[in-house]
């Protein structure tokens, strides 16, 4: 019964647990880095192991780390996938594993009572290190894989996306949907995989997180057998630089539905920016705040043109994605693009009022402690400061960090960086 508990026992911790957050960091005699926190308020602990090793890191075989990613569970050491599954849920474990552009992961959630903890690593560092990569499952998953990517060409926001991608990256590592495409997938050998895995599954090229209630001697021991079944390889050079557009550009793409997605946008801001604060910040009030944004506002309480209208910065280690986005009829698509454009356009020019900006900052700060209230949220904070080589007081120096964002500071940052004339422009739907 107390492993069917677990997710019980994954409950809000308070906001003033997280006022301050103490990140320690060290590395490994294998090269590793580890960035773990303490968190003694649930008996439980978070592990997780992320490589530079993406679908950026893809090539020319689009969609190789993720299947290689999706391979890892379908058997390790002596065990197939039920075996694993079974080994987990025997002690209330839970495991899962993917890719992004910039990385990939393997995480574990466990108890920290030691027998049930030290069959969860043993489980969850085999997959780790030991991937069997067997024929029989390989070709079952790229099956799986072939019949997921077909099934996506009847999705229009799938097809927005992948649109939308190559029109702000090209050829660019960034420019390819992270699952690949059918005429790449259906190429793959499982040598493919097995090659990818042996050069960017490494010692010197993983950071591992451990947020929970062990100590720090644990969490060393923890981080140095997780590893030390790895080969000590070394990290793979930067992904090149993004080439930023010049000019605008608009696609349209046929399809038979009633609604038309739209998506618009172009490379934006980075995990390192030094206009990153003022971005966020400002892009809350144009399209990240929601129901109170003016993206909102002017498209759908003003004239009804869609459902909802938003815009988001996704900072990656290049510059990730500036998308402003809506759905709306196919007869008021054009309308609704000009009003989106018009939008955008004067906030860059004009920029916030004192209130937009004072409103916007109370809300950043006032949910932000709801951000980290969990050890999975934490994770998940934890893994993208060690990625990313952010500050260990990144946490702390938030709210200051947004406190300190001015009307200016959003003005200037928009109009150097986001050009309404180079905007990218998608839209999926009927004529």
């Amino acid at each position: 019964m107390r492993f069917k508990l677990i997710g019980l026992l994954f409950l809000l911790i308070t906001q003033s647990g997280w006022a301050t957050v103490k990140i320690e960091h060290w590395q490994t005699n294998q090269g590793g880095r580890v960035y773990f926190v303490n968190t003694p308020a649930l008996p439980m602990v978070d592990v997780r192991v992320t490589f530079d090793a993406g679908s950026a890191r893809d090539d020319a075989q689009f969609g190789l780390a993720a299947l290689t990613s999706a391979m890892l569970e379908a058997g390790a050491g002596e065990w197939g996938a039920d075996e694993i599954a079974n080994r987990f849920e025997s002690v209330g474990a839970t495991f899962s594993n993917g890719v992004s552009k910039d990385m990939a992961w393997i995480s574990m959630r466990s108890l920290v009572e030691k027998p049930l903890l030290d069959k969860a690593l043993a489980t969850y560092q085999t997959i780790l290190t030991k991937p069997r990569f067997d024929e029989t499952d390989f070709q079952r998953e790229k099956s799986r894989t072939l019949a997921g990517l077909k099934h996506r060409e009847e999705s229009p926001a799938a097809l927005a996306s992948i649109a939308f991608y190559k029109a702000l990256y090209h050829d660019h590592p960034y420019g390819h949907p992270d699952d690949g495409v059918v005429q790449t997938v259906a190429g793959f050998e499982v040598t493919d995989l097995k090659e990818f895995y042996q050069k960017y599954y490494v010692a010197a090229n993983a950071v591992v997180v451990i947020v929970g209630d062990v100590s720090k001697v644990n969490a060393e021991q923890i981080a140095n057998d997780l590893l030390a079944g790895l080969a000590i390889g070394q990290k793979p050079q930067e992904i090149p630089a993004v080439t930023m557009p010049t000019q605008s550009s608009f696609e349209h793409i046929d399809f038979p539905s009633t609604q038309t997605h739209v998506l618009a946008g172009m490379p934006g801001t980075y995990r390192k920016d030094p206009d990153y604060f003022a971005l966020y910040v400002g892009n809350h009030i144009l399209g990240g705040g929601s129901l109170v944004s003016k993206l909102f506002d002017e498209v759908r309480e003003k004239r009804g043109l869609a459902y909802s209208a938003s815009s988001q910065f996704a900072p990656l280690f290049r510059q990730g994605p500036f998308t402003i986005g809506l759905q709306t009829r196919n007869d008021q698509t054009n309308k609704a693009v000009e009003v989106m454009n018009a939008t955008v356009k004067d906030f860059v020019e004009q920029g916030p009022t004192e209130k937009e900006l004072t409103a916007a900052k109370q809300n950043i700060t006032g949910g932000f402690a709801m951000r980290v209230d969990t050890n999975s949220k934490l994770t998940d904070y934890i893994t993208m400061i060690g990625f990313y080589q952010q500050p260990l007081d990144y946490l702390d120096l938030f709210q200051s960090k947004i406190d300190a964002v001015t009307v200016e500071a959003v003005k200037d940052a928009f109009k150097r960086r986001i050009r309404t004339e180079w905007l990218q422009t998608v839209t999926v739907g009927g004529k």
